[in-house]
């Protein structure tokens, strides 16, 4: 389904900027990285998969020798840009609050569209203030959901582009839709919705 979903959000916005989120605890993002990669190039997308460090990027290229060529750093990326266009596809995998300025100059510089798979941008020591609120309003307004899959205590909330978010009950027997939203929910709508009031 992130592929699938992925494929229609490149489809009706080719430069666009683009979240995949996985929200499982522990989930090793190099293996689902390297398939979505492959999976992407095989439908005829030219991607770099983009680590935001140099360790990433090193391991990334030791696991698929094959695609090293395709695998780079953001500070390479930065180092390589010339102002061409570029229709590339950037792959970013879990960019962190300490890449955020780094990773926001790649985007400004790159005319293609990005990707981020299990980005986390918003730094909880920035907080509330100014400063946040101007990143918020600014670079991290530009990012729409392609795809997102978040287990819940007692469900799990989903949105595969260009569908509606979908929230889950978890029952005895397996998993159950029970409503959908236009945006994503609150914690209170989404409480509100598993226990059906």
């Amino acid at each position: 389904m992130v592929l699938e979903a992925l494929q229609t959000s490149l489809k009706d916005q080719p430069l666009g900027r683009w979240e995949v989120n996985l929200k499982f605890e522990g989930l090793k993002l190099m293996p689902v990285a390297l398939r979505l990669m492959q999976n992407l190039q095989e439908d005829g997308f030219e991607i770099v998969l983009v680590w935001p460090d140099m360790g990433g990027t090193a391991l990334a290229k030791h696991n698929a020798p094959e695609l090293a060529n395709q695998i780079s750093s953001i500070n390479d990326l930065l180092a390589e840009k010339n102002g061409k266009d570029d229709d590339r596809i950037f792959l970013v995998v879990a960019p962190q609050p300490s890449d955020y300025e780094q990773f926001e100059l790649l985007c400004d510089k790159h005319s293609g569209a990005v990707v981020m798979l299990n980005g986390r941008l918003e730094d909880s020591a920035v907080g509330i203030g100014g400063v946040a609120r101007q990143r918020r309003r600014g670079f991290l307004s530009l990012w729409r959901k392609a795809y997102w899959l978040e287990p819940l205590e007692s469900g799990a909330l989903m949105r595969s582009h260009p569908g509606e978010w979908i929230l889950f009950r978890a029952d005895v027997d397996g998993y159950r839709e029970t409503t959908t939203f236009d945006q994503r929910p609150d914690a209170e709508a989404i409480d509100a919705a598993l226990v059906g009031t």
